[in-house]
């Protein structure tokens, strides 16, 4: 639960930072999108991010998850794959010589603001 703490706090200083150089005043919903290969537990991202937001322009704000593919390409065949895991295998030849390209991001996809 430690990384998502820490995710939720950077997701409040982005906030803070758009409050500042767009001038809003209060967080609405926020939208994130957290790749498949992120390690984020979407339960405790919530439980954190409610922690967080405690007492902040965004407390109360509702948090919406958007989980985005995993995928990678296999250094040895060319093929894209679609990941499920950190680490695996190339569904087109087996090589286990994967580069991820997706889905290992968290990343603040859009604020609803007033």
């Amino acid at each position: 639960m430690m990384h998502e703490m820490s995710l939720a706090e950077n997701v409040l200083q982005i906030i803070e930072e758009s409050a500042r150089t767009q001038n809003f005043q209060r967080v609405r919903i926020v939208v994130l999108e957290i790749g498949k290969l992120s390690a984020v537990e979407p339960d405790a991202m919530r439980f954190c991010f409610d922690a967080v937001m405690r007492g902040t322009l965004a407390e109360g704000a509702e948090l919406q998850l958007i989980e985005t593919p995993g995928l990678a390409v296999c250094l040895a065949c060319g093929t894209e794959v679609e990941m499920q895991e950190q680490y695996g295998l190339c569904q087109n030849c087996a090589s286990p010589r994967l580069k991820i390209t997706a889905g290992d991001q968290v990343r603040v996809k859009d604020l609803a603001v007033v």
